[in-house]
């Protein structure tokens, strides 16, 4: 369990060049398997690495585990909501965002729209000598997540982004939420609009929804901006780096958009659902990065009753 109090967390944190699994995990699976016990961040913590039993605990949600986020992004979100937050909420707001971001908005609009903003933007990188790739895209993915989320593109004096990392910091917070704030009075003053975004929908269901006060709904689009940006911007990275790394993956790549955009009765026309539904190759490229640079190191669960294992232990306190 580590030393008293910090337990093992700064080993946790310890920053590792590969990108294989981290050496905290890799070390403990290698000496107690799968399955082990440890301390984080003055929390005690069960670490499972067993596939069969990960999915197991996903589908005990609200029966033997809840879910539970650290004291520290409770805090960089909003405590006191996040303490408050239930099972049925998350299944709510789980169930908006698919409604905005999953598979039939992707497939009426959001693909037309995700591919102007690419083509808008590789115009403007080629105009630069050189191009941080992981910055540029979390700018990208910033403005086009405001607009989906609350149809607002930021003012550049207000958020800006000199560094990826720098908008975790408390004064970036500040700014992120007064942009987020404001744009909600804005919006509850003149609801009902025509927008049809995610906060629209947040907006009408205040009241309705328990938990979805004010103070919430801006902290969650915030919260929301951020799950993007970290998740997004480093997976592209990483993918391009793969590529570059792979020279036959990135000509088979190339090859497959190339037929597709040959097919077409118009060259110069957007992608289409087909076109999407056919890149096959670009699908396992995706996957492979997803599996080889999962950005998410867990996903924290809480018990709230005792789960036997094998019939030879029972894991009592929090999973990761």
């Amino acid at each position: 369990m580590g030393l008293p109090l910090i337990g093992e967390t700064l080993s946790f944190f310890v920053t590792s060049n590969s990108i294989d699994i981290h050496p905290f995990v890799a070390q403990r699976m290698k000496r107690y398997g799968s399955l082990f016990k440890t301390s984080l961040a003055g929390r005690p913590v069960v670490v499972s690495l067993d596939p069969d039993f990960n999915y197991f605990v996903l589908q005990q949600e609200d029966k033997l585990v809840e879910l539970y986020y650290m004291d520290s992004l409770a805090k960089l979100v909003h405590q006191d909501d996040m303490k408050n937050i239930g099972g049925d909420f998350h299944k709510y707001f789980r169930r908006v965002i698919l409604s905005h971001f999953g598979h039939e908005p992707l497939k009426h609009k959001l693909l037309s729209q995700f591919e102007d903003v690419i083509n808008h933007e590789l115009q403007d990188w080629s105009k630069l000598p050189q191009v941080d790739l992981k910055h540029q895209t979390a700018s990208m993915l910033f403005n086009t997540a405001s607009k989906i989320l609350m149809s607002c593109v930021p003012e550049e004096n207000l958020v800006k982004f000199e560094h990826v990392n720098e908008y975790f910091c408390m004064q970036k917070k500040k700014k992120a939420l007064k942009l987020t704030s404001g744009v909600l009075e804005e919006r509850m003053n003149l609801y009902p609009t025509d927008k049809g975004d995610l906060l629209e929908k947040m907006v009408g269901d205040m009241g309705n929804e328990a938990g979805l006060t004010k103070q919430f709904v801006s902290h969650a689009l915030f919260g929301l901006l951020i799950a993007t940006i970290e998740t997004i911007a480093p997976t592209i990275t990483l993918a391009a780096k793969y590529l570059l790394d792979n020279p036959s993956a990135l000509q088979h790549l190339t090859e497959e958009h190339e037929r597709i955009v040959k097919k077409r009765e118009d060259a110069k026309s957007g992608v289409s659902w087909d076109d999407y539904k056919s890149m096959t190759f670009t699908h396992y490229v995706i996957n492979e990065t997803l599996r080889l640079g999962n950005f998410l190191p867990g996903i924290f669960r809480r018990t709230i009753a005792d789960i036997p294992v094998n019939g030879t232990y029972s894991i009592y306190f929090f999973f990761f």
